[in-house]
């Protein structure tokens, strides 16, 4: 098998390319993912993470470029991707009428999971995502943290060898979202390729191998969490709190060379 789990090539993305006004969400982008580690996407809101995703994920297509999955192209083989890859969207997919533990069980009968396989996998990752108070309450029921902390468990009860995870932790709270960072971080050690987007860098300094950092759709950054942070050592981040705020304030703060 190739070292490599995911690679990009030159991928652009243009929304309303034929508009007086497209938008270029991915712009020459270039990445690879080694096999078994925990790839993390940074970048803010708007800068192509969640476009990277869905075509990594075959739901929508890129204007140009290139972009596998274990050797397969995204375009071409894309039924035979989604074989190989389970993914957590910015959207909840859980069922809100059902309890926790029957989303689990109906997630696995989805992915044709022998139904005497089931429960065991069910209880496998309730206990791992510390769900255990929770398995008979109905998911409305549920805070919003922790409809996503089940949202994320049931990705892991299918054998898939990449997980794609946008924003795995939003809305939660620091338990809950300790309690998903550590079971994120158990099943990677199982060897799967574990790919997270998330503009928290100590989320992927906790979590990743890898980092890339994602600015106006082209990749700005790479390396380990040590090799990124020293590319900004000399940066800070100063806040400014004003009992009054006037606009020749603002034109100041404005015009500040920084």
């Amino acid at each position: 098998m190739s070292e490599a789990a995911i690679e990009v090539e030159n991928l652009v993305k243009v929304y309303k390319e034929k508009s007086p006004h497209p938008v270029r969400a991915l712009d020459g982008l270039n990445l690879t993912v080694k096999n078994g580690e925990i790839f993390g996407l940074l970048g803010r809101n708007g800068a192509g993470k969640t476009t990277l995703l869905r075509i990594l994920t075959t739901l929508i297509q890129a204007t140009a470029g290139k972009a596998t999955l274990l050797g397969m192209d995204v375009n071409r083989d894309a039924l035979e991707v989604r074989k190989k890859l389970c993914v957590v969207l910015q959207e909840n997919a859980v069922d809100i009428f059902l309890s926790v533990w029957d989303n689990f069980a109906t997630y696995g009968r989805f992915h044709s999971i022998p139904t005497k396989e089931i429960p065991r996998r069910t209880e496998h990752v309730i206990e791992q995502f510390e769900l255990s108070d929770y398995i008979n309450q109905k998911v409305i029921d549920l805070s919003g943290g922790l409809k996503r902390r089940v949202q994320v468990a049931k990705v892991f009860m299918v054998d898939k060898p990449i997980v794609f995870l946008d924003e795995a932790t939003t809305g939660m709270d620091p338990i809950n979202k300790r309690a998903t960072i550590d079971a994120i971080r158990d099943q990677a050690k199982r060897g799967r390729t574990i790919f997270l987007t998330t503009h928290i860098l100590e989320e992927a300094e906790d979590l990743c191998d890898t980092v890339a950092i994602i600015d106006h759709g082209k990749c700005v950054a790479t390396g380990d969490v040590p090799t990124i942070k020293s590319l900004v050592s000399n940066a800070f981040d100063i806040a400014l709190i004003f009992e009054t705020l006037t606009n020749e304030t603002i034109q100041n703060c404005r015009s500040c060379p920084c």
